[in-house]
């Protein structure tokens, strides 16, 4: 887990309703910004809920995905394209759930160079990558998603 990388000294659990009702204020964002979206590309597996969130609430019915692997459980590694989109990403909106260091954001945006990129979540190491998020956590912090999680008991802070 992410209390033996050396890179992560926090870690910060987020439940799917806080999750939901985050990629809910992104997409108030995103609607603030009176844009015609063509559609959405989600970048697997991360973005693929707040995704389907943000389509919902901005009536987006056309949904891609781009499939780039980059971490091996906590490890952060090269990145591989497993599935690209085609185009220059005009009038597309790219949701992930979260900018880390921004590698993967990189291969996005060198891919869909036009899209609008936005997170629900971003690291002070990749923000620069994107052009939207909601909330930003430290860089040594290890965001818990609530499809990497289980509910059990946790020691008190002051107990350690």
């Amino acid at each position: 887990m992410a209390e033996n990388n050396d890179r992560y000294n926090r870690n910060y659990p987020i439940s799917w309703e806080q999750l939901h009702r985050d990629s809910k204020a992104l997409s108030w964002r995103l609607h603030d910004r009176q844009e015609e979206w063509k559609g959405i590309v989600a970048v697997t597996r991360g973005g693929l809920v707040p995704a389907a969130v943000i389509a919902r609430e901005l009536g987006i019915r056309y949904i891609d995905t781009v499939c780039i692997t980059s971490y091996d459980w906590k490890e952060q590694g090269e990145t591989e394209i497993l599935k690209k989109v085609d185009g220059s990403g005009d009038g597309l909106l790219i949701i992930d759930d979260l900018v880390d260091t921004g590698l993967t954001a990189r291969v996005v945006r060198k891919m869909l160079p036009d899209a609008y990129f936005a997170t629900v979540y971003a690291k002070p190491a990749g923000k620069p990558m994107v052009d939207a998020y909601v909330t930003e956590v430290s860089q040594d912090t290890w965001i818990l998603f609530p499809w990497d999680s289980e509910s059990q008991f946790v020691e008190p802070i002051a107990g350690k």
